[in-house]
């Protein structure tokens, strides 16, 4: 079966497309839907628009898709975006969708809306053991972003190793925020995965944006 990937350079989103080609798909597109405003409710805002980097590296084709971040409207830009990936031989979708009943119930009715098949291969996988596995395997992501209390704000901007997601995990049960991020505690940005011929290195500052919110602002990508 040929799919496209919803794919916005994350940690989520670059698994979900590494599960799709372990199990013989084949990649027709990635998809990467670009928000308008950072409050979007369906779709990630940092940094996706380096994206472009990721799918070089991997040698898919890629293509952006504008949204303007609007609660109902950003539900009409997927749409157009999955019509495009039907117009060129994909036959279902895969997300990184972990625990957001709001993004999957959306992606699956749109995806059948237009006759896709969605895949959602993270779907209620165990958090902590999913970020365990991330690191084992070989994925290598920085995080972005982070605005939740007491998580480990020295870790942004850093490529995470097994000791960190430790120092996550930890935290997040101590505190109480999401190990894996899906509240949107935390985003991230793989610099090297199974699938990346090459890997990333990121250029850029970290910056202090209140008092239990840091991000990472890329600069600079070179291959």
């Amino acid at each position: 079966m040929r799919i496209c990937a919803l794919f916005s350079g994350g940690k989520d989103s670059t698994y979900a497309l590494h599960w799709a080609v372990m199990k013989g798909f084949k990649i027709a597109c990635l998809i990467t839907m670009l928000p308008e405003r950072e409050d979007s409710w369906m779709f990630q805002h940092p940094n996706v628009q380096f994206a472009r980097y990721q799918s070089e590296v991997m040698g898919f084709p890629h293509f952006f898709q504008r949204t303007s971040g609007k609660k109902n409207k950003e539900l009409d830009d997927l749409r157009h975006a999955f019509l495009k990936a039907k117009e060129i031989g994909a036959e279902g979708i895969v997300t990184g969708a972990l625990l957001s009943d709001y993004q999957r119930l959306n992606v699956n009715l749109i995806a059948e809306e237009v006759g896709l098949k969605a895949y959602s291969p993270l779907w209620r996988k165990n958090q902590e053991e999913y970020m365990r596995e991330l690191v084992r395997e070989g994925f290598s992501f920085i995080i972005t972003s982070a605005s939740a209390y007491g998580f480990p704000f020295d870790l942004v901007g850093k490529e995470v190793v097994e000791d960190d997601v430790e120092r996550i995990i930890f935290s997040a049960k101590k505190y109480g925020f999401n190990s894996a991020f899906e509240g949107g505690e935390a985003e991230t940005f793989v610099v090297n995965a199974p699938l990346f011929k090459k890997k990333l290195k990121v250029e850029g500052e970290k910056v202090k944006v209140g008092e239990f919110e840091w991000k990472f602002v890329i600069r600079r990508i070179l291959l």
